[in-house]
């Protein structure tokens, strides 16, 4: 029985959290005053401003997809004596 081990068990890890930080308390009011502020805006009747008019991009336009596709060996083989056919009568 000395020989016999009992199997290890194994022990939860603690999760790690983060403490509560001043940037993070911040945002957090933040984000609820803009809301409350939103909510009595609307209560008051304010509109939100109109979203301005979708403008266009001024990025250089991508170059269009050439519609050539390559021909194999024996095609373009047999299109060149057919030319040299048609160009000797």
């Amino acid at each position: 029985m000395a020989d016999e081990q009992k199997p290890k068990e194994r022990k939860e890890r603690k999760k790690v959290t983060e403490p509560a930080t001043e940037d993070s308390i911040l945002t957090t009011t933040a984000k609820a005053i803009g809301a409350a502020a939103g909510k009595i805006a609307s209560m008051a009747g304010v509109e939100p401003a109109p979203a301005p008019p979708h403008t266009m991009s001024t990025k250089p336009m991508k170059l269009q997809k050439k519609n050539k596709h390559r021909l194999p060996r024996w095609q373009k083989k047999a299109q060149q004596k057919a030319g040299a056919a048609q160009a000797a009568v």
